[in-house]
């Protein structure tokens, strides 16, 4: 079975992760398949190709290289911005005078499905806490759920935590640090702004944002703009979670779930009342797979049945 998901449906390239695999495997089906999609005419080129749907960097330079000679221009799908209800492409090549590097190409009609709220959560809580760690394990875990949307990530903290560090920090902790070093910035109001568009204009079946963890304006900007909560707390920051529970009320966004980080435990307890996921989460530790833990699992499986 293939790792990496191609189809065309009119001028728009369908692309998605499948079966879970390493980098390498994934740029190998996904060459086979742009190769067979070429070879049978079905990728014969034209003035413009959409690209729609999530793409690892190594991924992209792929579909560039095997495709950019066959089309005019190619624009990427970009759910963080563009008018509500309708999808936003940014064109990212051109040879053709029709588009312009960095035009916005807008669909032509509105997407029916998106008159649908789409699920916004939040993974908030204390500082050092294990939010950037459940975000990640929580992505993977939703990818192996049968038929679940590729969960769109939204990193609304400039810690320098990106997608892609869970996995470096895996294969290479210290290249890990380094680079979240580097990457990590000021948050600024500007930064807040910037990410509470992203939110505000997601517009993918199921959105996760990570957020910073202090109780800030920069913070109400970004969380107001989502529809749902996750509250994560671990030993420091057991007196904070009332705070934040009131927090996001005021916001009126739906607590679903409120867990407790076990940093020293061995294993995961659920409590699933109704509407309200609790109990706790073991060894939440950066570099670790912890996409096969009960909580990540169940929480995962909570996630995808809100869009229902």
């Amino acid at each position: 079975m293939t790792t990496y998901n191609i189809k065309l449906e009119g001028e728009v390239l369908k692309v998605g992760f499948a079966e879970r695999a390493n980098g390498d495997q994934i740029v190998r089906d996904a060459a086979a398949r742009l190769d067979e999609m070429i070879a049978s005419g079905e990728l014969k080129g034209g003035r413009l190709l959409k690209i729609d749907g999530p793409a690892s960097v190594a991924v992209s330079y792929l579909i560039a290289s095997k495709i950019s000679h066959l089309y005019g221009a190619i624009a990427i799908f970009d759910p963080k911005i563009g008018r509500p209800g309708y999808k936003t492409f940014i064109t990212a090549a051109s040879t053709t005078a029709a588009y312009k590097i960095g035009e916005l190409v807008e669909t032509e009609e509105p997407q029916q499905a998106n008159k649908v709220i789409h699920p916004k959560v939040v993974i908030c809580g204390p500082a050092q806490s294990g939010k950037s760690c459940l975000r990640e394990g929580l992505k993977q875990a939703i990818s192996q759920i049968e038929n679940a949307p590729y969960p769109y990530i939204i990193t609304a903290c400039p810690d320098g935590e990106g997608a892609w560090f869970s996995e470096t920090a895996q294969r290479d902790p210290d290249l890990a640090k380094q680079l979240k070093k580097e990457y990590k910035s000021k948050f600024t109001p500007e930064f807040a702004q910037k990410a509470s568009g992203w939110v505000k204009n997601a517009n993918t079946p199921l959105n996760i944002i990570d957020v910073g963890g202090k109780i800030t304006e920069e913070n109400r900007l970004i969380m107001r703009e989502a529809t749902h909560a996750v509250i994560l707390y671990g030993d420091k920051g057991k007196e904070e979670v009332s705070k934040w529970e009131e927090f996001c009320r005021g916001l009126d966004l739906r607590i679903i779930a409120n867990i407790y980080s076990d940093y020293e435990g061995k294993e995961d307890q659920i409590n699933n009342e109704s509407s309200l996921l609790t109990g706790s989460v073991h060894y939440l530790k950066r570099g670790e797979d912890v996409s096969n833990r009960l909580m990540v699992k169940a929480l995962a499986r909570f996630l995808v049945d809100l869009r229902g």
